[in-house]
């Protein structure tokens, strides 16, 4: 069996999980593939016992990993969405960083949660993923998002008008700093810190969400994720941002956005006795009052 490993950083609260997740791996016979860039980080401080291999970015191996375990936080875990792409790859994600809506593995049960994986007590859950497309396409292979796709302003100065179509349809005409097309995985994300819903992830929509909007009864809205949204902006600027997840890029003024469901999908592992609705209440503290 082969797991793939990335990871973006080591400092002192990480370094000694990531080496049990190694020692770990190793005691149960997997063949390591690690990432090189972040071989490099952590060779003068984790030790590895077995001889291991090499990947870089989406170039993951010939020979196909059974796991692609990511470890770090949910920054850490938008990077491995890349890397694995339509591969079908089964993606770990042990959290170590704040929140970690996605990567659902803690520390402190990095061992036992090795232990059921390798012997399929786990259970995959399939995350949609939003596809971006342009006549341009800075983003080429990589023009997919498994959080949101946001369009917002190059500046700190004048607002942006986005035009927006459903399906051809006029939606509306957004005067606002930006606007958050959001998965349902992506409502816990951006989306919620501007006042989008909480969707369930298998709820089969998009949600769309303004940035400080100057109409305060432009409210989000929440579609099925078999619309095709197309946008257009308008402002004095003549280029504007274009985020998928935590990568940016530039575009021209004049250049149309086309929004829709990707192709494939994303498998997350999650280990039984793990659910969405546990881990809103875990992450947003939910029935820490004293009151309830």
């Amino acid at each position: 069996m082969l797991f793939a490993i990335y990871g973006k950083s080591l400092n002192n609260y990480n370094a000694s999980p990531i080496q049990r997740l190694i020692t770990k791996l190793e005691e149960c016979g997997v063949e390591l593939c690690v990432h090189e860039d972040f071989y490099a980080i952590i060779k003068e401080k984790i030790i590895f016992k077995t001889i291991i291999s090499f990947f870089k970015d989406e170039k993951i191996l010939q020979k196909k990993p059974s796991f692609f375990c990511s470890i770090g936080g949910d920054g850490t875990m938008l990077k491995t969405i890349t890397m694995v792409g339509a591969s079908e790859i089964p993606v770990i994600g042990i959290n170590t960083g704040r929140l970690g809506f996605l990567s659902g593995i803690s520390i402190e049960e990095i061992e036992d949660a090795i232990d059921k994986i390798l012997t399929g007590v786990y259970e995959i859950d399939k995350r949609s993923l939003i596809r971006l497309e342009s006549p341009n396409n800075p983003y080429k292979k990589s023009n997919f998002a498994l959080n949101e796709i946001t369009v917002h302003k190059n500046d700190n100065t004048t607002m942006m008008t986005i035009h927006a179509w459903i399906n051809g349809e006029f939606l509306n005409a957004y005067w606002a700093d930006g606007l958050i097309i959001s998965t349902p995985t992506g409502s816990t994300a951006y989306s919620l810190s501007c006042g989008g819903p909480l969707v369930m992830p298998d709820s089969a929509n998009f949600i769309i969400t303004p940035i400080s909007p100057h109409n305060l009864n432009v409210r989000p809205i929440i579609i099925s994720d078999k619309d095709v949204v197309t946008l257009k902006v308008e402002g004095r600027n003549k280029n504007f941002l274009v985020t998928l997840d935590s990568r940016q890029e530039v575009f021209d003024a004049d250049e149309e956005l086309t929004i829709m469901k990707e192709n494939f999908s994303i498998n997350l592992v999650r280990l039984q006795g793990s659910d969405f609705m546990s881990t809103l209440r875990q992450k947003l503290m939910w029935g820490m009052d004293k009151r309830n």
